[in-house]
């Protein structure tokens, strides 16, 4: 691929928008970080057990799954902010209202809007940032990432801050409320980065390769499946291998930690020319860490951390990789969405029912196998785009 001549930022309008989309990001990391450590919590005032207060997390992917398809619809057809403030205002009521939520079915449906809005941020910023920084935003796209696992890092360490302040998750979640709140009142005040299809209204739609674009969900939805995998998974694993819970809780820490710092190394590196390298250098690690772990012969720490970075250049690169060969409008982000929200609910219940059946080392073997499927999506997308490309 050859590297695009690239325009100058313009300063300080896009400077202005690009954080703001980060902050954005940051939150939604928030968003998706907080449920996990709440689960016991609400589980506790909803009077439910821990099989039924599972449902949250089949209700958030359902948002995250509706949500993808309308919203992408919608960034195509009005003004781009403007929709983005207005899934901000229901995360916002949701994260105030759903830690005071006494019944199960309510919080279902709370936990359903904040992942519909959740999924909706999430798409639209990436959306925006592409229109706003046209063929430089792979590496905004990196940052962008970068911020949602800071998010997801740092909210844990706020809802037991709050619990230590105030003996009660309502104060986590209203920070998060705040936070959004002064974030989204600075977004009214930006101008939305000019959507080049609505530029373009009377020009007929440039064609795209359907197979390639097909392969590209699969993409996504594999690897968000595999993250999610084994960041669900990975304390479990260790647990049956005889590591002590508190040990095995750091693990987690570990993998999302090193997928941040991964992510922010990698920002440098997301240029055109240098995408099938990066998602190759990615696959090689991966697979060698699950092979290392398959036949335990290494540390599960080193092993955790290792594959975490392995893991986080792959989902800014195959959306720069799509923004760069596929033209990607709201429709087309909102699939990419729909897929990665699918990918979340297959993949880790298909490890759970192997973990059941199989033992620990079902996990590294079914991420072995999710690892080729990816490989051989991705050179399949990769020479049927050559061979269109010389055609």
């Amino acid at each position: 691929m050859n590297n695009p001549v690239q325009a100058p930022l313009e300063t300080p309008k896009h400077w202005r928008l690009t954080i703001t989309y980060w902050i954005i990001f940051i939150c939604i990391g928030m968003m998706g970080g907080i449920l996990g450590p709440a689960l016991p919590f609400l589980a506790e005032q909803s009077h439910s057990s821990m099989s039924q207060i599972a449902l949250l997390f089949t209700a958030r992917a359902m948002g995250n799954i509706i949500g993808s398809l309308v919203s992408g619809q919608l960034f195509d057809r009005y003004d781009g902010h403007k929709i983005l403030l207005l899934m901000g205002v229901a995360a916002i009521l949701g994260m105030l209202i759903t830690p005071s939520l006494m019944s199960l079915g309510l919080l279902c449906i709370f936990v359903f809007i904040l992942g519909y809005s959740e999924v909706s941020l999430n798409a639209g910023c990436n959306l925006m940032m592409i229109w706003a920084h046209k063929e430089r935003a792979p590496p905004f796209i990196s940052a962008l990432h970068f911020c949602y696992g800071l998010g997801a890092m740092i909210i844990p360490l706020i809802l037991i801050m709050m619990l230590a302040l105030f003996d009660t998750i309502h104060a986590a979640f209203w920070l998060v409320s705040i936070a959004l709140t002064a974030i989204m009142l600075f977004l009214l005040k930006q101008p939305t980065p000019d959507n080049p299809e609505r530029q373009a209204r009377d020009t007929p739609s440039a064609p795209y390769d359907k197979a390639v674009f097909g392969g590209l969900l699969l993409l996504f939805s594999l690897y968000v499946g595999m993250e999610m995998t084994f960041a669900g998974w990975i304390a479990t694993y260790a647990t049956l291998r005889g590591i002590e819970a508190a040990d095995a809780a750091i693990l987690v820490s570990i993998f999302w930690l090193s997928l941040s710092a991964g992510r922010l190394i990698a920002i440098p590196l997301l240029r055109p020319h240098l995408f099938t390298y990066l998602l190759c250098g990615c696959f090689a690690l991966a697979v060698s860490m699950m092979l290392l772990m398959y036949f335990n012969r290494a540390s599960l720490h080193l092993i955790t951390l290792l594959f975490g970075l392995s893991m986080s250049a792959i989902f800014p690169t195959l959306f720069s990789l799509g923004s760069y060969i596929i033209k990607l409008n709201g429709k087309r982000t909102g699939f990419i969405f729909m897929a990665v929200g699918t990918g979340a609910m297959i993949v880790p219940y298909v490890a759970g029912v192997l973990l059941d059946h199989m033992g620990e080392t079902s996990l590294p073997l079914l991420i072995l196998v999710v690892l080729g499927l990816m490989i051989a999506n991705l050179s399949f997308l990769l020479i049927r785009q050559k061979r269109t490309r010389n055609a």
